[in-house]
């Protein structure tokens, strides 16, 4: 709680996933991605209630060994890949709020997939939201100008054009406006921007720029990034629990390739 407002953190993490099966169970050095969530939320006091939304029975039981409850699952129609967090979230809170007899005032998604994430992120993240009265709060990094909208081309046809016709301007990255991409650490949003205006991004959205290398995972390529930072990182981003439940033999580093 803060300011007398109840906080609600959802884990989104259905069974489904596509691109790396059963994504949300992936060990990160040896622990499930789902789990890293619950553990990191036993970090953050101010959260008053952190649970799972799944329809797969193996994430819920994974969820509730890491401190996330979970008690009920996500129906078959809202467990689709074309279906929206804010339709999650939704159903998420309903359906929380029905069973506790409680309304929460703020609701944060954690996704599994942000496995670089700190407390602290979600903390400043939180009180960004309640002290400067934003509707929601989403977590951004800049984009690398590289990948910049007006650095992008398209192929059609075999013919190569900009993706933006005011690229062919730029000569210089000193030209570009930063532009910003979500990295999936916090989402935060107060129940009426969920509920009475049903996205979970409100017509007052605030963003708390985080400068560190994070990675939102959706491919084994991700996966490997993101280990490899972790590897290197002068600043660890695993939880305290994480740390203590760690067995060295679990970690699988990505082999080194080797000379020819």
């Amino acid at each position: 709680m803060i300011e007398n407002k109840k906080i609600l953190a959802v884990c989104p993490a259905r069974g489904g996933s596509k691109g790396i099966p059963l994504k949300n169970l992936r060990p990160f050095f040896g622990i499930p991605l789902v789990a890293r969530v619950g553990h990191l939320i036993s970090e953050i006091p101010i959260i008053d209630r952190a649970i799972v939304s799944t329809d797969h029975q193996e994430i819920a039981e994974v969820a509730r060994q890491s401190g996330l409850d979970a008690p009920f699952f996500r129906p078959e129609d809202l467990s689709g890949d074309q279906i929206s967090d804010a339709q999650v979230l939704m159903h998420a809170l309903n359906e929380i709020e029905r069973i506790d007899k409680v309304k929460y005032d703020i609701v944060v998604m954690l996704q599994p997939t942000s496995p670089l994430r700190r407390s602290s992120h979600v903390v400043q993240a939180i009180e960004k939201l309640v002290h400067e009265g934003w509707d929601s709060v989403w977590t951004v990094s800049e984009t690398d100008s590289k990948e910049h909208p007006l650095k992008q081309l398209t192929v059609r046809s075999g013919s190569l054009d900009y993706y933006d016709p005011a690229g062919s301007q730029i000569i210089a990255r000193q030209q570009l406006t930063p532009v910003y991409h979500r990295n999936g650490v916090a989402y935060v949003m107060t129940r009426n921007c969920l509920l009475e205006e049903k996205t979970i991004m409100g017509k007052r959205n605030g963003a708390l720029i985080l400068n560190e290398n994070l990675v939102s995972i959706d491919t084994i390529w991700d996966l490997k990034l993101a280990e490899f930072l972790q590897k290197t990182s002068e600043e660890p981003t695993m939880s305290q629990r994480d740390k203590a439940r760690l067995d060295p033999q679990t970690i699988q580093f990505p082999e080194k390739q080797r000379s020819p």
